[in-house]
Parts: structure tokens; C-alpha cells; sequence
């Protein structure tokens, strides 16, 4: 059934709304009205779509009247059941709701259903001075803010001004992670170099069929993306994708959990349960750090490869599954075989396919790459405006050995994401890594002994286009060369 709104205020000299549906109206740059009250601003406010809920309707014409200058475009209601209507099917970038209409708990309410069904717009209460102590509440049910009456409409205007302009920058955040998802990510893999290319390369060919799939590599290096990857883009992604870590657990817990277990199998088992295997049968199960498994669990860790027969404990019944498994290691698992920590014959069956995932330190070229996407992913959780970062701070990273890895680099960048001041230099970069600097270069020095000038001169090339981000005018400048001279290295030696 077709539902006609009610209500419709006069905004700009033109009826706001009269129709089925509440379009979202895209945010859009329009001049700040300066006011006598407060000085002129550089900057432009967002003009964005905003629901007002007050009950007093010569109140509501005001607020209105008031967001017309800077073009916002209003919606009025006067009650919490008009409220509800519109916030459910409508589509809102700032909310501005009385505090106290029909009950004390009015604006409340509408706070409630605004983070229902409109969980990316921002919601300011007006509220008498009685009131601040619950409006002050609200703050921390999700208010943007709050403003007492009688209003100051200057800066009534300019608070809705910096709602919508926090709505403007989060909508920009979520769409720049996207743009770098799509640019740079694979499953969630960034990196362009020849060693990720690889590692891509053979998720797409392993994926499709049930091989067992062994993803090896050091702590950090992102083996549980790669173990995602293989399931989302394989026959089962619609099946359940089950994790299971068999680090620091004992051999009995370790076999509940995996096999389940049947009523009476020990004490406090009350009740049949399915185990992991049986519980993501048809889909895939990665078993993480598979070198930490006890030798006791191995060998019926291994019929379940064989044959997806699960036994659960306290029982003799043969149950058949049908998972896909993947699991991950960074320990030496052929060295645990000669040592007889893991048995030949498992490690051959979990080593049907293996994607070796590389070190940071590896993969040099990615390091940009990951830093930019790190800096747009936490500025968009964090609704802060995207910070630059100098090229000396950015060579700090490259040069850095990065034993944590990637895990390590984020939780770097994290850091002086939050630290910086609108742009990441050297002075945000952590001590450690800005010290180390000096040893990596005389130990990188150490190893050109021997190389041919040929290389050393490409391998110069390539890491200054990686630590630059491709930008050519940036790398001729930094490696002392002019832009047609490096033009020409990049097609002798066969760079992009």
C-alpha cells in the first residue's frame, strides 16, 4: 500500500516533502552562513536531509527557518508515531529531536529507533535546562550532542552543520575503504609484488577442488587470510567456514572439540554434542597452527582426511563428514617429522597443496601499499580525515625488518594514525623502528658484496617506485635522476 507522508515543512520557499518514499538526498557542499555571534568560516558545510521531531509547531517552523540559510532540507514531525514512520522508511543525515514531548522519555525514544533504522545519521536533542543531566545520558545512548532552549539559533545551525559534516566524512571514509579494497585487496590480501602475485595466483588454482591445503609461514604474515580466501572463492563458500586453533589445549579438550562427544562420556556430559568436523560438514574447517596438535590426536586427525569418518568420544559409531581442510603452520613441519613430533604420514595428507605465505621483509615493494590502506582503514573507523604521510617517515617503514609482519606493520600504523597530527612524519614513527634504521642499511650493505651494478641499479629502481607508491617525478628526484633517464631504466630493465 502506497503511504502518503504527513507533514510538510517549508524550507528554501518549497514544500520539503510529498511523497511515497523518503530518497536519500547525497550530501552536498554549500556555503556557511557566517553570523554576527560568531566570525566568518573558510570552511563549507555539508547540506544534508534532516528529520526534526518537536511537538511544538511554531518550535519546529523555527529550527526550520533556521536550517534554511545553509540549504539543509527538513523534514517536521510532532510526535514519536510520525517519528517512528518516517525514520523507518525514510532516509535521514541528521536527526533533531526534542528531549520532552508526549513523556520525559520521548526523545529517548526517538534516539532508540534513529539507531534502528538509521544507524548513519546523527541524532542532536533539545532540551530545557532541566533536562541536561538526560540529555547528558543520551550522550551516551549514541547523541551526537545536545542544545538547551530557548536556542541560539547561530549556533543551532552551526551544531547541525558539524552533525552533517561528521555523516559527510564517515560516508567518504567507507567509500575510500572500499575504493582500496577493490584497488589493492584480494580477499583481503593487499600487496602487488611478484611473492603476493604468487600466493594469489595459487589460492585461485587450489580453490576449486577438495585438496587439503597447508598454508605455511611466520607469525603475522596473514596465513588466516589466505585459508579464507581458498573457502570464499571454492565450490563450499556458501557452506559454513569453521575456525579452530589447536595451540595451548590439551589432547582431551582438543578431542571434544573436534569430535564432539555422546551423553555419559564423562562427567557433566549431559547431552549428545557434535564436535567441529561434524558441525561443518560440507563446508571447510581451518585448523591453525596444526604443528602445536598432540601426537595422541594425530592419527585420528588423520582418518577424518582419509575418509571423513568422525568418532565421538565415549562412543564406537562411525559418523561420515564431508569438509574441506585447510590448515596453517609457522613451524618447521618437515623438521617436526625427522625430530618424530609430527607423523609423515598426516603431514603428507595436509600437505595435499602448500601456499607459502612471505615475511614482510620479503615483499619490501607492498610496504606502501599496506601503510596507505592501513592509514584509510583506521581513519574511517576512527571518522577522522585521512592523514598523509612524509616520504622520510615512509622510508623508515620500507627499511625495517618487520619480525611481526603485517600484523605487526598495522598495529604500527594504528598508532600513528592516532598520534598524528594531520600527517604521519618521522617524529610519529616509533622509536625502535626509527633507530633501526641505521643497522638494516649497514646490514643490507653487508650483502651487495658480489652484486652486479646492473642490479644493484634495479633493485634501487624498484624500491624507491615501491616506497613512492609509482610516483615517477618523486623516485627520479630521490634517486638523483632525471624523469627521461628513468624512463628509460624502467623499460631496459623491464620495471612498471
Amino acid at each position: 500500500m502506497v503511504l502518503f507522508y504527513r507533514s510538510i515543512a517549508r524550507c528554501q520557499g518549497k514544500i520539503l516533502r510529498s511523497r511515497t518514499m523518503a530518497p536519500h538526498i547525497t550530501l552536498r557542499r554549500g556555503p556557511l552562513v557566517a553570523t554576527p555571534s560568531q566570525p566568518p568560516s573558510d570552511r563549507s558545510a555539508p547540506s544534508a536531509q534532516v528529520l526534526i521531531v518537536e511537538d511544538e509547531h511554531d518550535h519546529a517552523e523555527v529550527m526550520a527557518d533556521a536550517l534554511r540559510k545553509p540549504g539543509h532540507v527538513c523534514t517536521i514531525v510532532h510526535g514519536l508515531e510520525e517519528a517512528s514512520e518516517e525514520l523507518l522508511h525514510g532516509s535521514f543525515d541528521v536527526i533533531v529531536t526534542d528531549l520532552v514531548m508526549e513523556s520525559a522519555t520521548s526523545g529517548l525514544e526517538v534516539l532508540k529507533l534513529a539507531g534502528e533504522h538509521q544507524p548513519g545519521a546523527e541524532t542532536i536533542m533539545v532540551t530545557a535546562h532541566g533536562d541536561v543531566p538526560t540529555a547528558k545520558a543520551a550522550l551516551q545512548g549514541g547523541a551526537y550532542d545536545f542544545i538547551e532552549k530557548p536556542l541560539d539559533l547561530p549556533v543551532f545551525r552551526n551544531l547541525v552543520g558539524r552533525a552533517a559534516e561528521t555523516v559527510l566524512l564517515r560516508t567518504q571514509n567507507e567509500q575510500l575503504r572500499g575504493e582500496v579494497d577493490a584497488a589493492y585487496g584480494f580477499e583481503g590480501i593487499i600487496g602487488e609484488s611478484a611473492a603476493i602475485r604468487k600466493v594469489i595466483d595459487q589460492i585461485r588454482k587450489v580453490a576449486p577442488s577438495t585438496i587439503p591445503v597447508l598454508v605455511s609461514g611466520e607469525s603475522g604474515t596473514g596465513k588466516e587470510l589466505v585459508a579464507a580466501a581458498v573457502h570464499n572463492i571454492s565450490k563450499r563458500a556458501l557452506r559454513k567456514y569453521v575456525t579452530f586453533n589447536a595451540a595451548g589445549q590439551s589432547e582431551s579438550l582438543l578431542e571434544d572439540q573436534l569430535f564432539g562427544h555422546v551423553r555419559g562420556a564423562f562427567t557433566g556430559a549431559d547431552k549428545d554434542r557434535q564436535g567441529v568436523f561434524e558441525y561443518a560438514d560440507g563446508g571447510t574447517v581451518f585448523l591453525d597452527e596444526i604443528g602445536d596438535m598432540p601426537l595422541g590426536m594425530q592419527p585420528k586427525l588423520l582418518r577424518v582426511l582419509e575418509n571423513g569418518d568422525v568418532i565421538r568420544l565415549g562412543s564406537n559409531d562411525s559418523r561420515r563428514t564431508d569438509v574441506r581442510f585447510v590448515s596453517a603452520t609457522n613451524r618447521d613441519l618437515k623438521a617436526m617429522v625427522e625430530s618424530g613430533e609430527f607423523r609423515d604420514d598426516l603431514f603428507f595428507r595436509v600437505r595435499g597443496a602448500e601456499i607459502h605465505v612471505p615475511a614482510l621483509r620479503e615483499r619490501r615493494e607492498d610496504i606502501p601499499l599496506l601503510v596507505n590502506h592501513a592509514i584509510g582503514r583506521y581513519a574511517a573507523d576512527m571518522d577522522i580525515d585521512r592523514p598523509g604521510i612524509t616520504q622520510p617517515a615512509m622510508m623508515r617503514l620500507v627499511s625495517y625488518a618487520w619480525p611481526g609482519n603485517v600484523r605487526e606493520l598495522f598495529n604500527v600504523v594504528h598508532a600513528m594514525v592516532v598520534i598524528s597530527d594531520g600527517e604521519i612524519t618521522v617524529r610519529d614513527v616509533p622509536e625502535e623502528i626509527r633507530e633501526s634504521e641505521h643497522d638494516e642499511e649497514h646490514a643490507s650493505m653487508r650483502g651487495l658484496a658480489g652484486v652486479g651494478l646492473d642490479r644493484l641499479e634495479k633493485e634501487a629502481i624498484r624500491q624507491t617506485l615501491a616506497m613512492t607508491n609509482g610516483n615517477r617525478e618523486q623516485t627520479a628526484k630521490l634517486l638523483g635522476i632525471g624523469e627521461r633517464t628513468l624512463y628509460r631504466k624502467l623499460k631496459e630493465y623491464g620495471l612498471r
